[in-house]
């Protein structure tokens, strides 16, 4: 059985998120870290926002598409009905010609 490697290797444990950090401290400070963090979190907001609005038009477009189905097949149904009274119209126009 073949054996899978992840993408980018295994996920950091304890003493290489402690390098992580440490790295992040001293290149952002101890003081903008939470600033950081809060607006990665503010963005993750606004994109889940946007990407909920996003499917919510593309439910209401596959709604109205298949209402729109229906108004066709309903039209369709009265086309044919109306086709089928002219259609005995016409044969007795073609009768009455046919007599003169």
């Amino acid at each position: 059985m073949p054996t899978t490697l992840p993408l980018f290797g295994a996920i950091p444990g304890g003493p290489e998120m402690l390098i992580i950090l440490l790295v992040l401290v001293l290149l952002f400070g101890a003081n903008k870290i939470p600033k950081l963090a809060r607006s990665t979190g503010q963005a993750m907001g606004e994109f889940k926002k946007g990407r909920e609005q996003v499917e919510e038009e593309l439910q209401e477009m596959q709604e109205g598409e298949i209402d729109e189905d229906d108004e066709i097949a309903a039209d369709s149904t009265v086309d044919s009905t109306a086709d089928s009274s002219t259609g005995s119209t016409d044969d007795s126009v073609e009768t009455d010609t046919e007599k003169n």
